[in-house]
C-alpha cells in the first residue's frame, strides 16, 4: 500500500507524539522526585575536638567518629557550604537529607582529630577562621602553614572575624557612624588576612558567638560576603535568609549524643514572616509571627520559646501565632524560637531569631 505524502506526514506526527509521551513518562519519576526534594538541609557547627579542657565546646573523638558514621549509615548527603548557598541564591534543589559541616575558630584539634575522621568519609567541610588568633600564633590554633596545607587538599576556609568581638555590642562611646566604621574595619582586616594567606577572598562570614544586628549584616553584605551564618538553631529551607543561615550546635556531652544528633537532623524549617518583636527593648509583651504554611502543623503543637522566659503554647489568629510574656528581657543574648509538629511526617519544625 502506497501512502500519500499527506498520510505519511500525519503518521509521522502521530509517531512523534507517542514517542514524546513515552519519553515524558520515563522522565516523570525523576522530575517528581526533584520537586519533592526541594531545599531541606541542616548545617552543623562544631568548635573543638578531643579537648577535655573545654567541655562546653568540645566533642570527643569517639563521639565525632560515631556522628560521621551515623550520617553515612542513615543515608545523609554531606555537601559543601557553597552548594547550599548557591541553592538559596538561585532557588535550586538539593539532594535529600543534605548536611553541611562547619567548624568555628580554627582550633588545632581540627587537624589533629577532626580532619583524619572527615577524610575517612570524604566529607567536605568549612572552617571559619578567627584570623587574629591565627595571625598572632596562639598555640591552640592552626597556623597559616597548616591552613594552606589543608586548603590545598580541598578544605574550605572562610571568615570568622579578626578580634572575635561581640559584634552586636555597641560600645557606649560609639555613635552609629563610628560603630559601622569599626565593624567594617574589623571585617576588612580579617578578610584581607585570609585573602593574602590563601590567595582568594572569603565568600562567607560566621558572626562570632552568633551575635548580630541589622548593621552587622548590612556591613557584611556591603563588603561582598555572599552569606552570613548565625548560631540560631534550626534547619535551612528556601524560605531562609542567606544573611542569617541557621546552624545546629554540636558540643558537650548531651548535645553531642547520637540521640540529640538524630533529633536535630530530623528537624525541618518553620517558615515565618512579620516577626514581633525584632528588638530587645522595653517589656516583652506579645511575641509572635505570621506563619507561611500554618495548616502544615498539628493543632496544639505550635509553641514559642523566649530565652530566660520559657515556653508557651501559641494562640492563633488567622495565620498569625503569638503568646504573651510578662516581665523584661533578662538576657543580653535573647532568642525567640517557634516550634511545631508537622502533620504526616511528625517531624519537628523550628525557626529562631535573635533579638537585636
Amino acid at each position: 500500500m502506497i501512502m500519500s505524502r499527506e498520510t505519511r506526514a500525519a503518521a509521522n506526527k502521530v509517531w512523534f507524539t507517542v514517542f514524546f509521551l513515552l519519553l515524558l513518562l520515563l522522565l516523570l519519576p525523576d522530575f517528581v522526585q526533584s520537586e519533592e526534594q526541594g531545599l531541606d538541609a541542616t548545617v552543623l557547627i562544631y568548635h573543638r575536638f578531643g579537648d577535655d579542657r573545654y567541655p562546653s565546646t568540645n566533642v570527643s573523638a569517639e563521639a565525632f567518629e560515631a556522628q560521621m558514621a551515623f550520617l553515612e549509615k542513615e543515608g545523609y548527603r554531606v555537601i559543601p557550604l557553597k552548594q547550599l548557598v548557591r541553592a538559596l541564591e538561585k532557588g535550586e534543589n538539593l539532594p535529600d537529607r543534605s548536611v553541611v559541616i562547619t567548624i568555628d575558630d580554627a582550633y588545632r584539634s581540627i587537624i589533629d582529630v577532626a580532619w583524619p575522621i572527615l577524610r575517612t568519609y570524604s566529607y567536605p567541610f568549612t572552617v571559619f577562621v578567627y584570623t587574629g588568633a591565627v595571625d598572632k600564633g596562639y598555640s591552640d590554633f592552626l597556623n597559616w602553614q597548616q591552613i594552606r596545607k589543608m586548603a590545598a587538599a580541598g578544605v574550605d576556609f572562610q571568615d570568622h572575624g579578626f578580634t572575635h568581638h561581640h559584634m552586636a555590642d555597641i560600645p557606649e562611646d560609639m555613635g552609629p557612624v563610628a560603630y559601622e566604621k569599626w565593624l567594617a574595619q574589623e571585617m576588612a582586616t580579617s578578610r584581607n588576612l585570609l585573602s593574602r594567606s590563601l590567595g582568594q577572598e572569603p565568600d562567607f562570614f560566621a558572626v562570632p558567638y552568633g551575635e548580630y544586628n541589622e548593621t552587622v549584616l548590612a556591613v557584611a553584605r556591603r563588603l561582598g560576603y555572599q552569606a552570613v551564618l548565625s548560631q540560631n538553631p534550626g534547619s535551612v529551607s528556601s524560605f531562609c535568609d542567606t544573611y542569617a543561615i541557621p546552624r545546629e550546635p554540636i558540643l558537650g556531652k548531651e548535645w553531642a549524643s547520637i540521640d540529640h544528633f538524630d533529633k536535630v537532623l530530623a528537624r525541618v524549617d518553620l517558615p515565618l514572616v512579620d516577626r514581633n518583636p525584632r528588638t530587645r527593648t522595653g517589656p516583652v509583651g506579645i511575641v509572635g509571627a505570621r506563619l507561611l504554611h500554618p495548616d502544615r502543623y498539628v493543632d496544639g503543637t505550635l509553641g514559642i520559646y523566649v530565652s530566660g522566659l520559657g515556653w508557651q503554647q501559641a494562640r492563633r489568629d488567622g495565620d498569625f501565632f503569638s503568646a504573651e510574656f510578662s516581665g523584661e528581657f533578662s538576657r543580653k543574648n535573647t532568642r525567640v524560637t517557634f516550634s511545631g509538629r508537622e502533620k504526616g511526617s511528625g517531624r519537628q519544625a523550628v525557626r529562631s531569631w535573635l533579638l537585636y
